[in-house]
């Protein structure tokens, strides 16, 4: 009787493990509906042959990262449509939001990952569908926050192969330079012109990508990330600054909030920095018009003293973002895009805003993809 209870507690162990890898296995492709149109909401100066920082706000679902050829077929439809417009050039410079990397976290997933109603049950399926996958990343997370940690590390090594023939491949279609918005990856380098995820700690990391497709210069981490709990990313070193050479002038990027920072811009106007990019997301519906919340445990800069709730999440962002307002900034234009969309029970809120000979322009709307122009 033992024997018997032992082979058929075996044979239904075994048809538990098979049915599991089978459906762990198992990746079909879910209906795909996107609204592809995007509104010229900004336009700014007068067209001549210096080139142009074109900022792309896109409004982003779950279900367009499917797959990373559903989101290169809206983000190449907004830039299509740019180019329709004629504004796109061979200096054009196009910048894209905070974390439209990160997302390809969830690229090739089930169909009840897309489904789920909250971000924590998403990430469940994630880790789910990808047990091997996940259980590495778990036991060799660096970060408190062991959870986060693993599920941004699990997919690193396919990210950031994706991220570069995503970015990379519409620079080179569209023969522009692309501030490819960020991505979280370990100890992201630049490696015989590759981009590699390491195995060491999370960085939010952006990467500028030129006209041949080719990345300019190495990642630029975010310095002082800003977090309501337990960090899962890293914070880079203050020093490392990059400025790259583009068609349209010496480029800088500050990624969300190390804009809020004074030093961040004298850095840049030491390496020559003429244009500042700044990808952005902010979590939250409705945050932007809420009271502002300040550095939250981050250092406060000495010379800003704007105290939280003294002005609304927005308002602060277009006061402490310093891009082309002298003499905080010695740079010629700046751009602050935001992430727009819904992930899951997650919404946003940014409002994207460009900075040139010290006045701000924005657009007022907050739903639907936007693009902001500025002829330099």
């Amino acid at each position: 009787m033992r024997k018997l209870l032992y082979l058929t507690f075996s044979m239904a162990l075994v048809a538990a493990l098979t049915f599991y890898a089978m459906w762990a296995a198992d990746r079909p492709a879910g209906h795909y509906l996107s609204d592809l149109r995007i509104k010229l909401a900004v336009d700014q100066g007068t067209r001549a042959d210096r080139g142009n920082l074109l900022g792309i706000q896109p409004e982003l679902f779950p279900t367009d990262y499917q797959s990373s050829e559903r989101l290169h077929r809206k983000l190449a439809a907004y830039l299509q449509q740019a180019q329709d417009q004629g504004l796109l050039n061979d200096k054009t410079i196009v910048v894209l939001p905070e974390h439209v990397g990160t997302w390809l976290m969830i690229s090739g997933e089930k169909d009840e990952l897309y489904q789920a109603p909250t971000l924590e049950e998403a990430m469940n399926w994630l880790a789910a569908s990808n047990p091997l996958q996940f259980a590495r990343a778990w036991l060799t997370a660096k970060s408190s926050s062991r959870l986060d940690d693993a599920h941004l590390r699990m997919k690193s090594r396919d990210m950031a192969k994706d991220y570069q023939l995503l970015f990379g491949g519409l620079a080179r279609e569209f023969h522009i330079t692309l501030v490819a918005g960020s991505i979280v990856l370990p100890e992201p380098n630049i490696i015989d012109g590759r981009l590699k995820a390491g195995s060491g700690a999370l960085y939010n990391t952006s990467v500028v990508f030129g006209r041949d497709g080719a990345p300019l210069g190495q990642p630029q981490r975010q310095m002082r990330p800003i977090f309501d709990k337990d960090p899962a990313v890293g914070t880079g070193d203050t020093s490392q600054i990059n400025v790259v050479d583009t068609p349209a002038g010496r480029l800088g990027v500050l990624i969300g909030n190390d804009s809020w920072y004074p030093d961040n811009y004298r850095r840049l106007d030491a390496q020559g920095a003429q244009l500042i990019a700044v990808p952005a997301y902010v979590i939250g519906h409705g945050v932007w018009d809420q009271p502002w919340q300040g550095y939250r445990g981050m250092n406060v800069p000495d010379s800003v003293s704007l105290k939280p709730g003294e002005v609304s999440e927005g308002q602060a962002w277009h006061r402490l973002t310093l891009t082309a307002q002298p003499p905080g900034s010695r740079a010629i234009a700046g751009m602050s895009v935001f992430l727009r969309g819904q992930f899951w029970d997650r919404s946003s809120s940014g409002q994207s805003f460009l900075s040139s000979n010290g006045q701000q322009f924005a657009d007022g709307e907050a739903r639907g993809a936007r693009l902001l122009n500025l002829w330099l």
